[in-house]
This record gives structure tokens, C-alpha cells and sequence, in this order.
């Protein structure tokens, strides 16, 4: 591969000499090279020791001797400490500016170990923790005072949270969420330390951070407030605001908020890249029965289409892939959102503002008198809202909106606490989908799963038997995690004239469940089965995400043991 020689001649991980050498060899071969191949190659050429880093963990002391920065800045992982002196990895035989400046700060003798570039930056970021070199130079300079939150604001924390460095922190944490295809970002201060953690397909990681990041804490908070525009000096009051963010021609809408903590205030960062790929319906995965269901609902003219499910679900998703499905020349679409996630040309976008007196409620007043067709609503809320939005439906419109239930037949009961008369709702409601997501497998490392709990699981679910079932093993592709990307499960459920009715008699959500089993409805762990048996995640996620009254002891006993494993299989961000 001339390519990669050449980038590595490039880049003086190899010279002239050695890259003709390697690659006559290659050639006369027929192989095809990688930067592993020509490091080790490399190694026995010149007498040196080779580690793909794979089960090698760092002597945190050895890494200890070294300035942060340094070592991130010429690309070096101390490994462990010698009689001589240190190990230290790289992928840079022939720059020696690194080595010899680590040589001069510490006095030391320093043995190079060859290793790929990737897995010693990544060695580098999980132990020295995101932004350690920022963090690094601000403990040379000095700039930035500890500040007490208890204080009355003796120091500006305007100044400080402008701080270069800070700023740099900041941009990097926002940047390495955004590239690990983060969801939310988590700030949480604790006594002695101040925890990162981002939710990466819809589970919280640890992110590794410099241990004296408690000390710059506040400054970081400032600086959070200062870019979405909040009251710096109010620190005993929750915020919210808004962060908007462009990071390689793409366009990254944040949503923060702080809420003030025992130690000090704890900051959450909603990710909403707002130029991502709209989805298409087929894309959503749905079963024969569901996709169909949904889209006859999309066909009517007027009516109620409710998608349930806890924040981070995937409503918003299905909601805009339906509203492509039926975006066309012949219809007016008018969406009230907060925040709009995702642009959609040829659709009319409102955007709530609580502070200017704009919400869902008075928003739909006037959409209503801008002649839609189709409306959604980006959740109902309130009575208000519900009201509103069960009028429109019974005036001629279609609408599409949120709610948050636990399943599709206590949408309906949802509706009617909320003060709607059960005759409305009956009347007004088409139908509802309940949904979830579960982690997809990664496909480089997944494997048979055979252990006795999967058994136990195996035995009980009839949509299991026979099937090969598989559980996540991790791998470099997937951050070691075993999955990548999430897949949802669905529940939907028409409206019948049986479950009308039971919605004016009883207004039972166990009758009208009942009903709804009797006319076709698949629970979302029955959906969830479906997932497993082709192979797409394991039968822990199913699990984790789903809970209906019908999963029997042997599935709960069998979950226990499978947790347990579950928690074995660790993430690495």
C-alpha cells in the first residue's frame, strides 16, 4: 500500500530506505500492508520491542513523572518504569524531538517501544483524561484562582471563565462529545472531584479527566453560562439556555442546562445536530404489522397520532421521518417545537420561546389560523396544550405530537388526567406508538451466546426458539463497548370501537391493553424479541429497556445473572 508508506515517511515514522524495503518486500509478497505490519517490522529491524497496546495497561506512576502536555504534544506513553530508566511507546522512530525533550525535563533514559499512533493517543486520552493538557498549562500559569462558591463574587468569574485555557477545556469537552456521537454531556461536581460523563447510545460513560479539574470547576461553569448566554452571578437558581455550535460545516444546536448541586452547580448539555440526516420511515426498522399500522394513520385526513415513550426515545426521530413521508406540494405542515431539531424544507417551524411569552398553547392558537393541514406539536405538556390540540383534530387537521407513558394504552388514560373528556378522546384519538431503543451489536465483534441465563431466556420466549442468540465481546470499531448505533422497538395501537368504548365505560389501561392484544398488539419487549432472534441485539438491552406486566419469573431470575454480566462488559470513552 503506497499510501500508507508514504504517510508514514511523511509523518517520520519511517525513512527512506526502510519504506523501499518494506514495500519491494509487500509487493513481492502480494500483501497488503498496515501500520501495524510496518511497526513491527520496524521492531525487529532495529532490535527494538513491539506492543499493540491491547493488554498493556500504563504505569500510572510512570506516567506520573512526565508533564501532561509534553506527552500529549509529541504523541508518547510512558509504559512502565526500568532499572534503567522508563519505557515509553511511539510511533515515531525517526522524531526524536519528543523523546529528547522528555529526556532533558526528567534526566531519565528513555527505551522507545514501537506502537500504533491511534491506540497511544487513545491510551493517552482514558488516562490522562480529556483536556489534560489544557488543564496541565493552567497549573504552570497560574491564572486562575480557586473561587468559593459560597463567596459573594470577590473574583470575576467573568474574566476568568475568558480565560484562554478555559475556553480551550470547554471547546475540547463539546468536541470529543460531538466526535463519540454523544447524546448529552454530564458536568457533575462532587466534594473532591468533578465528574465528565457523556451518554454515548443512550448510556452514561465515564470520561476520564485530570484529577486537579475540581479546582477550575466554577470557571467552567461560568464559562458554560457566558456562551449560552445566562446570568453568570446567579448561582443558587436553576438556568436553562442555549448553546449554538458549527464544528466542521455542521451545525450543532446545545440545550443547557444547570441546576445548583450540594457542591457546587451541576451543568447537563443536550446535543442536537440539527443538519443530521433525516430519516426515512423504512429506515426506522419497523415489523410488517407496525410500519403498516403507522403508515395508514399517516393516509387520514384529520385525527390524533400520539408517539409515547421517556425522554431520548427516539420520538422526535419517528415524528420528522413521518412528516417527510408526507411532505408535499398539497399540504401545509406547521411544527411548534422546543427546540426544532431537525430543518425540513417545505415545512413551516416554530420555535417555542417560554421567555417571550410564545408556548405550545398560544403558538397553536395562531398556527390554527394559518390554514395547516398537518400540525406537530413537540409535546403536550398541559391541558392546555391537550385541549388545544383535541380541537384542531375535530376541526379537519391532522396532528402528530409526544406524550409520556410508559406503553400505548396509557396514552389514552394520559389524556383523560390531563382533563380531556373521555368522549374527546375517544372521538379524536387514531392511534398511538409506544417505543424505545436498544443498542445494536457491533457486527466486528459480536458472538454466539450460549451461557445458562440466555438458556433460561431462550426457554420461556417462544420467538427465541431455534434462533442463534449473541452478546457484545468490544473491540476498537466499537470503543470496546460491543455496540454501535441504536435500533427502536415499537408497540402500536389503533383506536377500535371496542377500545372506544372502553374508554367511556371503565377507562381501565388494563381493558383496554386487553382489547388491544385481541385486535394484534405486540408488546415493545415482543418487538424487542424480534431484534434479537435476527441478531441485532442481545437479550440483555431487551431487557433493560422494556418491563410489561406479562414477563414471567424465569425471564426475571435469568436477568439477574444477566445484568451481571452485562456489567463485564465495560465502556471505554
Amino acid at each position: 500500500m503506497p499510501d500508507l508508506l508514504d504517510d508514514m515517511l511523511a509523518a517520520g515514522q519511517v525513512c527512506e530506505a526502510d519504506a523501499a524495503a518494506i514495500r519491494g518486500d509487500a509487493d513481492i509478497a502480494g500483501e497488503a500492508l498496515s501500520e501495524e505490519t510496518v511497526l513491527r517490522r520496524l521492531a525487529e529491524e532495529y532490535g527494538l520491542a513491539y506492543t499493540d497496546l491491547l493488554d498493556v495497561a500504563p504505569d500510572p506512576e510512570a506516567l506520573s513523572v512526565f508533564p501532561a502536555r509534553a506527552l500529549l504534544r509529541y504523541e508518547l506513553l510512558p509504559l512502565r518504569k526500568t532499572p534503567t530508566g522508563v519505557e515509553v511507546a511511539t510511533s515515531h522512530l525517526y522524531v526524536t524531538e519528543g523523546m529528547d525533550a522528555l529526556r532533558l525535563l526528567t534526566g531519565m533514559r528513555l527505551t522507545p517501544v514501537l506502537a500504533p499512533r491511534q491506540r497511544i493517543l487513545k491510551a493517552l486520552r482514558q488516562r490522562l483524561g480529556v483536556g489534560a493538557d489544557t488543564i496541565d498549562s493552567l497549573d504552570e500559569e497560574r491564572q486562575i484562582e480557586v473561587v468559593d462558591d459560597e463567596a459573594d463574587g470577590d473574583v470575576n468569574l467573568d474574566d476568568a471563565a475568558e480565560d484562554a485555557s478555559i475556553i480551550r477545556f470547554v471547546n475540547q469537552v463539546i468536541r470529543e462529545a460531538i466526535g463519540l456521537r454523544a447524546t448529552d454531556i454530564h458536568l457533575e461536581p462532587f466534594e473532591d472531584e468533578m465528574r465528565i460523563r457523556y451518554r454515548v447510545d443512550g448510556v452514561l460513560q465515564d470520561v476520564p479527566v485530570p484529577s486537579q479539574l475540581k479546582r477550575y470547576q466554577p470557571a467552567i461553569v461560568s464559562r458554560v453560562k457566558i456562551l449560552s448566554r445566562l446570568d453568570i452571578a446567579e448561582k443558587r437558581l436553576p438556568q436553562d439556555g442555549r448553546i449554538k455550535v458549527r464544528l466542521d460545516n455542521h451545525d450543532v444546536d446545545v440545550r443547557v442546562s444547570l441546576i445548583p448541586m450540594l457542591h457546587g452547580e451541576g451543568v447537563v448539555m443536550r446535543l442536537l445536530q440539527q443538519d443530521a440526516g433525516l430519516m426515512r420511515l423504512r429506515e426506522l426498522h419497523m415489523d410488517e404489522r407496525e410500519d403498516t399500522l403507522f403508515r395508514d394513520l399517516l393516509t387520514l385526513p384529520h385525527g390524533i397520532v400520539l408517539v409515547t415513550g421517556p425522554t431520548g426515545s427516539g420520538k422526535t426521530t419517528t415524528l420528522y421521518s413521518a412528516l417527510n413521508e408526507i411532505n408535499d406540494a398539497g399540504r401545509k405542515i406547521i411544527t411548534i417545537e422546543d427546540p426544532v431539531e431537525y430543518h425540513i424544507k417545505g415545512i413551516n417551524q416554530i420555535q417555542v420561546s417560554e421567555k417571550a411569552g410564545l408556548t405550545f398553547a398560544r403558538g397553536l392558537r395562531s398556527i390554527l389560523r394559518h390554514d395547516p393541514d398537518v400540525l406537530l406539536i413537540g409535546e403536550i405538556r398541559d391541558s392546555e396544550t391537550a385541549q388545544i390540540a383535541t380541537q384542531a383534530s375535530l376541526t379537519g387537521h391532522l396532528v402528530f405530537s409526544t406524550l409520556h407513558t410508559n406503553d400505548a394504552p396509557g396514552a389514552l388514560v394520559r389524556l383523560v388526567d390531563m382533563g380531556v373528556e373521555p368522549y374527546l378522546v375517544a372521538a379524536a384519538l387514531e392511534g398511538v406508538l409506544a417505543q424505545r431503543l436498544v443498542r445494536v451489536l457491533c457486527d466486528e465483534c459480536k458472538e454466539e451466546d450460549d451461557t445458562a441465563p440466555t438458556r433460561a431466556v431462550k426457554a420461556e420466549v417462544a420467538r427465541l426458539s431455534g434462533c442463534t442468540i449473541y452478546r457484545p465481546a468490544g473491540c476498537e470499531a466499537c470503543r470496546f463497548t460491543g455496540f454501535r448505533g441504536r435500533r427502536g422497538v415499537f408497540e402500536m395501537m389503533r383506536l377500535t370501537e371496542d377500545i372506544r368504548e372502553i374508554l367511556l365505560t371503565t377507562r381501565s389501561p388494563g381493558a383496554i391493553r386487553a382489547a388491544a392484544v385481541q385486535e394484534g398488539l405486540r408488546s415493545l419487549s415482543e418487538d424487542g424479541w424480534r431484534l434479537v432472534a435476527e441478531g441485532v441485539t442481545t437479550v440483555e438491552e431487551v431487557l433493560r429497556v422494556t418491563r410489561d406486566g406479562r414477563t414471567n419469573g424465569a425471564i426475571r431470575r435469568a436477568n439477574g445473572a444477566l445484568v451481571a454480566r452485562q456489567e463485564s462488559v465495560h465502556g471505554a470513552v
